[in-house]
């Protein structure tokens, strides 16, 4: 007898399905898997079989053969445990064959029959649907997750009986259901502390507010205990709401890392990454022999935050430059190429120089060489990729002491939603979200400049010698700042202060910076 049914792999964010064929023949007594198959894949077999004897169900002394198609793609995870099971026991007849048309199965076996949750299950659940499938059947425990996509059926099982007592009864099926409007309704945004808690520093909470509302890049420059970490980490409670688009794409990164929350059906709070300076290249931008995210996608649609900047491998740092241009990690292996999204902001805070009091010469005690060794851990294309840099200056005693009224988190969240509601306007029906994102040709389509503009750009792009991308780096934090303003034009003013954040007021990196 010959049967098949319909499960996922996934090729780094992305599923395809997968063929489960089963056939049952006369022969040597054995179990045999093909299909280009990794080894965690082939041990299915034995893992299938005694499930299915400790469900009560005995495998015939035939020769079974599942091939997992198509067979030029290599197949890796225990996913495949459950639409094996079920390809074999629609070979022996133990449940109807028409019960697996139209269906996507996935979950892993434990010898005892029960079914074990598998990464990935959004992703999987996005190819059935992509592929015509409209039923999917997977472990109880990622049901929540699967079911955010409304127009797909999602049913769960926690063992094989249950499964194939499902099969077998399909009208008694039970459809998990997920309100995502109410789960981004209720988004929390605690964060790590309140902006009314931050005295003085009135620049640096200006630069945090204008990167916040158009996801720019930040870099803090200052002595240690001015209250850059203090800063940053209360930036992600002044980020503007997710949408159900980047929520399910967070949500399928972290599945695909196997870091979803269990019983988790959608993330709806705006990731904040912070990897100590020891993390490897491998870990920020993600690989291992089957590549998964690493850091940077894991900050997708949040915070990437990087502390001690130059006290991180400058291969590590290095790595970065791709991802934040071209907002994607692509990574190459024998087997074929894995993309990862990477629609982060970076925030990095640095002191100037290893002691930490660089220009104050009366606290210092690193000469020039040692200054420009330290700074040169990061180099200029880096630092080019910034949008915004501000200068961190230490905070007095009487600043620190003051009883005042500071803006809240709540206060300055209110209108960096406002500049996020125009930015969804403008850029409708794109896959743009935020100024940041723009490229060069979007940039001169959205972001038009009068002559006074022009004129002034012109002036700063020669007298800074700057380059392409500042350029256009710098229209767009203008754009921001408009856009917080409610302009719908760049004006002047919008332009000088996307200036005066293109580098620090300090001459750390020399004249020229």
């Amino acid at each position: 007898m010959f049967s098949k049914v319909h499960s996922a792999a996934l090729n780094g964010l992305e599923a395809y399905l997968v063929r489960v064929e089963a056939d049952i023949s006369d022969g040597m007594p054995q179990l045999l898997m093909v299909g280009y198959l990794s080894s965690e894949v082939r041990e299915a077999g034995d893992r299938v079989r005694t499930a299915l004897r400790n469900t009560g169900i005995v495998l015939p002394p035939k020769r079974i053969t599942v091939n997992l198609a198509p067979a030029g793609i290599r197949k890796a995870g225990s996913r495949f445990d459950l639409p094996v099971a079920a390809a074999i026991l629609a070979a022996l007849e133990k449940i109807p064959g028409d019960s697996l048309k139209d269906i996507m199965l996935t979950g892993e076996l434990s010898l005892s029959g029960q079914v074990l949750p598998v990464p990935g299950i959004l992703a999987l659940v996005e190819a059935a649907r992509d592929g015509g499938i409209r039923r999917c059947i997977v472990p109880e425990q990622n049901v929540a997750e699967g079911a955010v996509l409304d127009e797909m059926e999602v049913i769960g099982v926690s063992s094989l009986a249950q499964l194939i007592e499902l099969l077998r009864h399909p009208d008694q099926a039970v459809r998990v259901r997920v309100d995502t409007s109410r789960l981004l309704e209720n988004q929390d945004y605690t964060g790590e502390g309140d902006f009314a808690q931050v005295n003085g520093q009135a620049v640096v909470r200006r630069a945090a507010e204008v990167a916040a509302a158009g996801m720019h890049n930040l870099l803090m420059i200052g002595p240690p205990g001015a209250g850059k970490t203090m800063i940053a980490k209360r930036i992600a409670g002044i980020l503007p709401p997710v949408s159900l688009e980047e929520a399910l794409e967070m949500t399928k990164i972290y599945s695909v890392a196997g870091l979803l929350p269990e019983h988790t059906s959608l993330l709806v709070g705006r990731p904040f990454r912070a990897p100590h300076h020891t993390v490897t290249p491998e870990a920020l931008a993600g690989g291992g022999r089957v590549p998964s995210p690493g850091e940077i996608s894991l900050s997708s649609g949040g915070i990437l935050f990087l502390d001690e900047f130059p006290e991180f491998k400058r291969s590590a740092l290095e790595i970065l430059r791709q991802p934040l241009e071209e907002r994607r990690v692509c990574i190459s292996r024998t087997a074929g190429t894995y993309i990862f999204p990477a629609k982060c902001m970076l925030v990095a805070a640095m002191n100037p120089c290893a002691c930490g009091y660089y220009p104050d010469r009366s606290r210092c005690t690193c000469t020039e060489q040692e200054v420009g060794r330290y700074l040169g851990k990061i180099s200029r294309p880096l630092l080019d990729r910034i949008d915004i840099c501000a200068e961190v200056p230490g905070i007095s005693y009487e600043e620190l002491t003051k009883k005042r009224e500071n803006e809240s988190s709540a206060q300055i969240r209110r209108r960096v939603e406002a500049a996020h509601r125009m930015q969804q306007e403008r850029y409708e029906g794109l896959p743009i979200h935020f100024n940041a994102y723009l490229n060069g040709n979007e940039t001169e389509r959205f972001c038009p400049l009068g002559k006074k503009e022009q004129r002034l750009l012109k002036n700063a792009f020669t007298k800074l010698n700057l380059s392409a991308r500042a350029y256009y780096k710098i229209i767009k934090t203008a754009r921001t700042i408009a856009d917080l303003e409610q302009e719908k034009r760049i004006l002047e003013q919008h332009l000088l202060e996307a200036i005066r954040y293109r580098l620090p007021e300090g001459a750390y990196w020399g004249k020229d910076a």
